[in-house]
């Protein structure tokens, strides 16, 4: 026989599962509207009139104030390259993929002193080259592609959402303070939770490489670049690791496989409308190539004291430069009617 008592208590049982269920519900639909995936995505022809970004409590002002704050760091600590025309030309083709990117904010580019092939985009728009990228890439189509894949993460919104999903795991633990349960089961539940959010991370971290790969390839294709040059340099970096296990590891620490990359890229890459020509490498690149390998030499030549690039007076300006001023501002790329 069921007294009011206990009547009362299943009551209130009831309605605090309605209420963690509820709860959880608007968890489930919160990581929906920031994580779903907008089918706009799929036409490159649609790119710079959709909106590819994540939604996310932390608004776009707030993400570059942010993203300030770490390039200040970094430029703090980093060896930073301040030679005029191999920034200038970093930028320059940075900010080519930038304009056919959806890309909504600035793009800052420098480039850092650091033979790991890797590049690495901040949240707000300020991308990092690393020469052992530049170093790498044979073609200005490869660098293209890795830095399309930032620009990507930039566009995307990716820093913003990761930060936001964060926020949402952690509200995601209130049900349990309505839901009536016994110490061990708690505890179960607890654990479980604890456990599941960093898998629920690194299924983000893996699904937000897996986006930069699909919409980086968008904006070489809209660029003029081949997209397959991205898989080339995969194939590249994948056979250097081979030879050499441990030599790349920074660039793909936090990606999906190698292999399944390539793959998957192929694929999306089919969907593209084959262009007649397709824009592979440019005699400035090849210049600044051999530019940077000979600053490189005499950067880390034995004996030098410190980090400092030195300019020669028959280096201080040059065609590619435009006149600009050599102090550590990245140059600004103005962009021509022809663009």
């Amino acid at each position: 026989m069921l007294n009011f008592k206990s009547a009362t208590s299943l009551k209130r049982a009831s309605g605090s599962w309605w209420i963690g269920g509820a709860v959880w519900l608007a968890v489930l639909l919160a990581v929906s509207a920031v994580y779903g995936r907008d089918d706009q995505k799929s036409n490159p022809d649609d790119i710079g009139n959709r909106r590819v970004a994540h939604h996310s409590i932390i608004s776009e002002q707030k993400e570059i104030a942010i993203g300030r704050q770490y390039a200040e760091q970094i430029d703090k600590q980093a060896k930073l390259i301040t030679d005029p025309v191999v920034t200038e030309y970093v930028n320059r083709v940075a900010q080519n993929i930038a304009r056919n990117s959806d890309l909504k904010v600035p793009l800052t580019v420098k480039v850092i002193d650091d033979p790991t092939i890797n590049a690495m985009s901040l949240p707000g728009g300020f991308l990092y080259v690393n020469t052992g990228l530049l170093e790498a890439a044979t073609e200005e189509d490869e660098l293209a592609g890795v830095m399309a894949h930032e620009i990507a993460h930039v566009a995307a919104r990716h820093w913003a959402a990761q930060q936001t999903k964060a926020t949402i795991a952690q509200f995601a633990t209130i049900p349990l303070i309505f839901v009536p349960m016994t110490y061990p089961v708690y505890m179960g539940v607890s654990n479980a939770l604890n456990f599941g959010v960093p898998l629920a991370f690194l299924k983000f971290s893996r699904g937000a490489e897996a986006e930069a790969d699909y919409l980086g390839l968008q904006y070489m294709y809209k660029a003029g670049y081949d997209p397959n040059a991205y898989v080339r340099f995969f194939g590249k970096v994948l056979e250097e690791e081979r030879r050499q296990p441990g030599s790349v590891p920074q660039l793909f620490a936090d990606h999906p496989p190698t292999p399944d990359r390539i793959v998957k890229c192929e694929e999306e890459i089919k969907q593209f409308k084959p262009k007649e020509q397709y824009l592979v490498t440019t005699s400035e690149f090849d210049n600044v190539h051999a530019r940077l390998h000979t600053l490189l030499a005499s950067l880390r030549k034995p004996g030098k004291a410190g980090p400092s690039l030195e300019k020669h007076p028959d280096q201080t300006a040059s065609p590619d430069s435009k006149g600009q001023s050599s102090d550590d501002k990245p140059p600004v790329l103005k962009r021509k009617d022809s663009d």
